[in-house]
């Protein structure tokens, strides 16, 4: 059973700490008053509580048509993505190619469905790349104390000033004809530093809580007392790094192909408007660059839902006026009039009488 908790303002470094985490409780059975078995299905309802907020639920309907488009690319593609038709140069959509052709005759929308690929490779490998460094280093520097949590600390620091994009270009350049696997490597590698620092101060503040304390009093190793204990009541953090990751990964393989760094031969949307830009189709050619930027943007909003449904999870200011807002509105009242309504009954009356105050002044008479 999942119990949201508030946390302290700060860490012992000064760090800001989330505050509202959730902190998980044993059930205990009404008949021994021993631990309650939880079924497979109320730990997977546990897991997954902060996905069922309407944002979270829209940005993952629409993160999972990319995904799925990713994976079906090869049947749902009207043509190759190289594929040319010398008759169609420069084509404006039509029912022969739905967005355009490029200047040598190549299908928009068979590039764009291609390139889906790309992008979600490279966007979720790096944030798992990311993600486990985080968490390797986050929690175990929050975790100990001394001069281990410090050189851990200290090499987070490091890494949150190293400029990512000019050491990205320089680890590209390397390479001839680098794969999505190394793009992915390098793009996850230089982006765990935030989210270890965020973890570190949320385990700084659990560790000092009775649950953790009691787990070392028991004599419980630290593997298990940070897997079993620390990890479940991190989750909401683990996640929101997670998505996090995935939308800076997507940007930084755009924004790299973009400028030339990535080989064309990796084909993404960043790729896409590379060659449009070198062949001159802005403004003109708008169905060659435009439907690729907003590909980019529609997953970019999708994962940005998906942050704020888990902000709002975990902040309880914001998950119980999400829920007074979802109350009134199945009870068919308009959240804005009401809140117009009670400003409207704070302000004074025009017509009512003002009461005005006299000041007399009295003089002694000698």
């Amino acid at each position: 059973m999942t119990v949201p908790t508030s946390t302290g303002s700060a860490a012992p470094d000064g760090t800001p700490v989330v505050t509202g985490m959730p902190e998980t409780a044993t059930l205990r059975s009404p008949v021994t008053g021993g631990p309650q078995r939880k079924t497979f299905w109320s730990q997977l309802a546990e897991a997954f509580a902060m996905f069922r907020n309407p944002k979270s639920v829209a940005g993952l309907i629409i993160l999972g048509v990319f995904v799925l488009v990713a994976i079906l690319a090869p049947w749902i593609s009207p043509y190759a993505p190289t594929q040319k038709d010398r008759d169609a140069l420069r084509q404006p959509p039509s029912f022969e190619h739905w967005l355009g052709t490029t200047h040598m005759g190549e299908d928009v929308l068979s590039q764009i469905i291609y390139g889906t690929q790309g992008v979600i490779v490279v966007g979720f490998l790096s944030a798992l790349i990311a993600t486990v460094i985080a968490i390797t280093v986050g929690v175990i520097a929050g975790y100990v104390r001394g001069w281990k949590s410090e050189s851990l600390s200290a090499l987070t620091n490091v890494f949150l000033v190293i400029p990512g994009i000019p050491l990205i270009i320089i680890i590209a350049s390397q390479f001839e004809n680098p794969p999505l696997i190394v793009i992915a490597a390098v793009l996850g590698l230089t982006g765990w530093a935030w989210g270890a620092r965020v973890l570190r101060a949320q385990t700084m503040s659990l560790r000092n809580r009775d649950f953790i304390q009691a787990a070392r009093a028991n004599g419980e190793p630290l593997r298990r007392i940070i897997t079993v204990e620390m990890l479940p009541n991190l989750m909401a953090l683990i996640a929101s790094s997670f998505v996090g990751t995935v939308t800076a990964a997507i940007l930084g393989l755009t924004t790299l192909a973009f400028i030339g760094v990535i080989p064309v031969s990796n084909l993404n949307w960043g790729t896409i408007l590379f060659w449009a830009q070198q062949n001159g189709a802005f403004p003109r050619l708008w169905w060659w660059y435009v439907p690729a930027g907003l590909c980019i943007a529609i997953i970019g909003v999708a994962l940005s839902l998906i942050n704020f449904g888990i902000d709002e999870y975990v902040n309880p200011r914001l998950r119980s006026a999400g829920e007074r807002a979802r109350a009134m509105k199945k009870k068919g009242l308009n959240v804005n009039d009401a809140v117009t309504a009670v400003r409207t009954a704070a302000l004074p009356d025009e017509n009512s009488p003002k009461t005005t105050t006299s000041t007399t002044t009295t003089q002694n008479t000698k």
